[in-house]
């Protein structure tokens, strides 16, 4: 009798062969629940960067001559706004991105009610470009932005429009993105949405994400089922955990896998 061990490993071996697609496409038609959690590598194929591989942005040097995390700090937004919004505007905006077959995959199985929500890492705003309506986004989104004086909210245009540090034009207080920055936390509501998905999903696939950024790492945690997929390059720190594991391009695997 084998072992949930065994299968583990029975699927690890198997790893990048086109088996493994077609088990993850029999996952798909067989569940009504499932749920999608992704990191930088489902935008990588839109040509935008990640944060930790040689190329990602975490290697840039910044002419200021300070880290990419304390530039994308909420310290250093305060002290040095100009600063910060030069070195955003170059390294985290992709306005001419566009949504690669993975986003539109997730978009195609939540048109036809299988996938509950998508809990994204990322900040580009690709999902709904694709048409996904129930996106978390756990660490915000540079499409939105606000006033931190009165409010208002003001669109990407206004951001990259502005030579300098945007002001609004009402009460003139510094506009800030709607984006999770260093020193800050997550959105209770939307952590709390996440994680009443993922407890009550029958399936769960992640996919272009190490698994090594918390708390939003841990949400895996909360997974109550028996289908956990794990799509990535590379290995992560729940593969022992998954019940299949496929290291291919997340925008092949899907692509295919919901055809």
């Amino acid at each position: 009798m084998s072992t949930v061990i065994d299968h583990i490993i029975y699927y690890q071996e198997r790893v990048g062969e086109s088996m493994s697609v077609e088990d993850l496409k029999s996952i798909l038609t067989n569940s009504s629940n499932i749920v999608f959690f992704g990191g930088a590598g489902v935008s990588t194929e839109s040509n935008i960067p990640d944060f930790r591989s040689e190329s990602g942005i975490y290697k840039t040097k910044s002419k200021y001559g300070y880290s990419p995390e304390y530039m994308l700090s909420h310290s250093y937004f305060m002290d040095h706004t100009e600063e910060f919004y030069d070195f955003y505007k170059s390294q985290m905006i992709y306005k001419d991105a566009e949504a690669n077959p993975a986003h539109l995959a997730l978009a195609k199985l939540e048109q036809e009610g299988k996938l509950k929500a998508v809990i994204t890492q990322n900040i580009d705003g690709l999902h709904q470009q694709a048409g996904s309506k129930n996106v978390l986004e756990l660490h915000g989104s540079v499409q939105r932005n606000y006033c931190m004086k009165c409010n208002k909210s003001f669109s990407l245009d206004y951001i990259l429009n502005t030579s300098s540090a945007p002001k609004c034009d009402t009460c003139n207080g510094f506009v800030k993105p709607d984006v999770v920055l260093y020193e800050e936390t997550l959105n209770d509501d939307i952590l709390n949405k996440a994680i009443r998905a993922i407890s009550k999903a029958d399936v769960l696939i992640v996919g272009g994400t190490s698994l090594a950024v918390y708390p939003a790492a841990g949400l895996i945690e909360y997974y109550k089922g028996s289908k956990l997929v794990l799509i990535n390059l590379s290995a992560t720190p729940y593969d022992n955990r998954a019940d299949l594991i496929i290291r291919e391009s997340i925008a092949k695997v899907l692509q295919e896998a919901v055809s």
